[in-house]
């Protein structure tokens, strides 16, 4: 009895260095540890969990990096991390674009410190200012961003999260992002 229970224990413990979990009659991932997770309570859906898709599209519509954060967090949180996220663009013989010329955002962008970082990585910032009349029109430069949203959620699986874990959900994105940048260089 005492080899069969140490036998037990060790496969445990195997068990929990590989991340998974028991699960009635399969194996399921543990939860992560880390930080905060990807639903979070909606500001304007009486507290409901869901997600937002943060998008960075080049000047026509062309997605070129997008993230998945909680209902609850704010915008400008994931700017930096999206400028990172920009691949390089081959283009000319010569060293590739690692980062655009300017960055157009609306007002859900508007923060002193964001804008001084994205000076500092080399892009010239356009962003409104919170209290300040549209100078633009209605929808002129914003619009290519949320026709490339409305892109992304003509996808079912994006329309409604239905994924459980982030991970899935963030493939997803991406893979929509590359069918989309696919149909574009199609035409």
């Amino acid at each position: 009895m005492g080899a069969a229970a140490s036998d037990l224990a060790v496969g445990v413990a195997r068990r929990w260095a590989v991340g998974l979990v028991e699960g009635g009659d399969r194996q399921l991932a543990r939860t992560r540890a880390q930080g905060r997770p990807k639903p979070g309570p909606s500001p304007v859906d009486r507290a409901r969990t869901g997600s937002k898709h943060h998008v960075i599209t080049d000047g026509h519509g062309i997605p070129l990096a997008v993230s998945l954060t909680g209902g609850n967090r704010n915008d400008v949180t994931q700017l930096i991390p999206l400028i990172k996220k920009i691949p390089p663009v081959r283009g000319r013989v010569g060293r590739p674009r690692k980062r655009p010329d300017c960055l157009l955002a609306d007002r859900g962008y508007d923060h002193d410190k964001y804008r001084r970082l994205v000076w500092s990585a080399g892009i010239k910032p356009i962003i409104a200012r919170r209290g300040t009349p549209h100078g633009s029109g209605l929808g002129v430069h914003r619009y290519v961003v949320e026709r490339t949203i409305a892109l992304l959620h003509w996808f079912r699986r994006l329309r409604i999260r239905w994924e459980v874990r982030d991970d899935i959900c963030e493939a997803f994105m991406t893979l929509a992002a590359a069918i989309i940048c696919w149909r574009r260089l199609v035409r």
